[in-house]
């Protein structure tokens, strides 16, 4: 269990995957041996190096380098493809391969215990750092996700990948799936999943294999990658415009995308900085080098998803003449989803709102409907509220209300010329995308406090304290929300999009001036509120100590039309103690799953 005791909320730390620019590269491809080959039942899969050497840098703020070295497993004849599931939170986690056969699949079941989460291979990587004598001054194993920053390896490769780009970070994730595309490379960084390395300035050998038991498991050939290293001291003050930092040998060296300092120091890259309607994103922690949110078109850094949680890494640069491709497609769909792509492959256009009201009788037509579920509370802990009113004290937490589907959430907001409230409306899709239906589903409002400073959606979840009885202690007044598919929570459900539209909140909820605002929930993504937002606590000043469990309940009010209506709550027992002003909260573990 965890015991957690702060007077000031601190933005935890993206746990996100990161990744080195994807590149294009040219390589000769190293096959399995005969006797691999024959046991390989799925793609033939091989570890390469984009690069001879690269250079890597150590702040001085943050003693230690990350061993980003540009290494990729490449995927030749089928896809690698996985999926990682768990039944509930009282089963282990289990890993499945999908093997592709003559245009058939079939389920290969992998060893028990090859995963033990959803954060990628355990161990997948061995590293080994010498310096040059010789003498081994740096070894270790890493884990890897498939959903790496990628790129093709050969030009007539699949133009885009199918999957994620990302492994997910929720501690209450149910399904993901990781893969990587045939003709494409996956790079082995772990990201933000690891730890940086101190190697003094200087040169180095760096040697990366893949594990034995992953060899052995998906018949991959043991011919390591090997990188020259050249690590160079920079410091967070030097700012964008500072000399290049200098190496051991006294050469310029150049700064790493994938390590640029923090926002406050050489610039936050400009594809990840909240646009200007929402840049009253609360408070909170630049992100440290590794976090750092690299150009969009390098899948280097994660997106600094401020208020709503973690984001995926940003994707590989797409070339124009693609896009324009994906552009012709989505037109001749007319805007909808291809029939039969139930699999995750589809990439659906963004849904955008109606230039007015829906006309007609309002009906609720039998057709496949979302399913909202609510994922037990974490990040929880004892805060002042961010008001730093003496003698109070607030018990925050984060949570995330999903959609295990089968069909999106969609909800519109119309806004009466003068009215301060948006009229919303879910609507109803049949199998082709078509509307068949929408009825009333409450309000919209504008929260104009910091954290928010966006149009919710009323009555979408709701937040309580109870106690050990179950009985309600304290109520959150939140139960307003601009919906965004910040989370993967199980993309193995059926209709999941694994690459939903609305990641954030530059592209959902509007702005103050808005007559009419889209929200969507999307199949197998959820959304999740951090604890340093406005109304993610509850007032405890006057709670007695003892044992309490915090619910959140999805469609409270029962307005939203959906699948099934008896899943939408989660409890999270907690234990409060201390002192007036001087509160703790002790947080066991949720069945197999401890995290706070």
């Amino acid at each position: 269990m965890t015991h957690t005791r702060t007077t000031r909320l601190r933005r935890p730390l993206l746990a996100g995957t990161t990744a080195v620019a994807a590149m294009a590269v040219t390589v000769g491809f190293m096959a399995a041996t005969p006797e691999q080959a024959k046991a390989a039942t799925g793609p033939k899969l091989s570890l390469i190096a984009a690069t001879g050497s690269v250079t890597l840098t150590s702040w001085k703020e943050e003693p230690g380098v990350y061993l980003d070295l540009g290494t990729y497993l490449t995927a030749e004849g089928t896809p690698l493809e996985l999926k990682v599931t768990r039944k509930s939170y009282k089963d282990p986690v289990t890993i499945t391969q999908t093997v592709f056969e003559g245009g058939r699949t079939k389920t290969k079941t992998l060893p028990q215990g090859t995963v033990k989460d959803f954060s990628g291979l355990p161990g997948f990587a061995e590293i080994t750092v010498t310096d040059r004598t010789g003498k081994v001054v740096a070894n270790r194993a890493e884990n890897f996700c498939p959903n790496n920053a990628s790129g093709r390896v050969r030009p007539d490769a699949p133009s885009t990948s199918k999957y994620p780009e990302s492994c997910p970070t929720n501690p209450f994730t149910l399904g993901s799936v990781w893969g990587v595309e045939k003709g494409w490379a996956a790079n082995t960084y772990a990201g933000s999943y690891t730890q940086p390395v101190k190697l003094a300035a200087g040169t180095y050998t760096a040697k990366v294999r893949v594990a034995k038991k992953y060899r052995d498991l998906f018949g991959i050939a043991d011919k390591p990658a090997t990188v020259k290293v050249t690590v160079q001291e920079r410091s967070w003050e030097e700012g964008p415009g500072a000399p290049a930092a200098r190496s051991a040998s006294g050469e310029h060296a150049g700064h790493g995308a994938a390590h640029q300092a923090p926002a406050g120091h050489a610039g936050h890259g400009a594809s990840h900085q909240a646009p200007a309607a929402h840049s009253g994103h609360g408070p909170g922690h630049d992100p440290t080098p590794a976090q750092a949110g690299a150009p969009e078109t390098s899948g280097a850094g994660p997106s600094y998803n401020v208020g709503h949680g973690p984001l995926k890494a940003a994707p590989p640069a797409v070339p124009w003449a693609v896009k324009r491709q994906q552009a012709a497609r989505a037109d001749a769909q007319g805007a909808v989803d291809a029939a039969g792509q139930t699999d995750g492959s589809r990439k659906a256009p963004a849904l955008t709102p109606r230039s007015q009201r829906p006309a007609g009788t309002p009906s609720v037509p039998n057709v496949p409907k979302p399913d909202l579920r609510s994922l037990p509370a974490y990040g929880i802990t004892i805060s002042d509220g961010g008001q730093n009113i003496p003698g109070k004290d607030y018990l925050a937490f984060s949570a995330n209300v999903w959609n295990a589907g089968p069909a999106q959430l969609v909800v519109d907001g119309f806004r009466s010329p003068g009215k301060a409230k948006m009229d919303a409306y879910q609507y109803f899709y049949d199998a082709r995308g078509k509307q068949v239906g929408y009825t009333p589903t409450g309000t919209m409002e504008w929260d104009p406090r910091p954290g928010h400073v966006h149009w919710h959606f009323t009555d979408f979840a709701s937040y309580r304290l109870l106690k050990a009885d179950k009985k309600e202690a304290v109520r959150s007044g939140k139960e307003a929300f601009c919906l965004a598919n910040t989370d993967a929570v199980d993309y193995t459900v059926k209709n999941a999009n694994w690459h939903p539209y609305n990641t954030d909140l530059s592209t959902a909820c509007g702005q103050e001036n808005s007559i009419s605002v889209r929200e969507v929930l999307d199949v197998g993504s959820g959304d999740t509120y951090t604890q340093d937002l406005p109304g993610q606590s509850f007032d405890i000043t006057d709670v007695p100590n003892g044992t309490y469990y915090i619910q959140v309940l999805a469609n409270p009010a029962k307005r939203l039309k959906e699948t099934n209506l008896d899943n939408n709550s989660a409890l999270r027992k907690v234990v409060l103690g201390g002192t007036p002003g001087s509160r703790t909260v002790t947080v066991p573990a949720h069945d197999l799953v401890n995290a706070n």
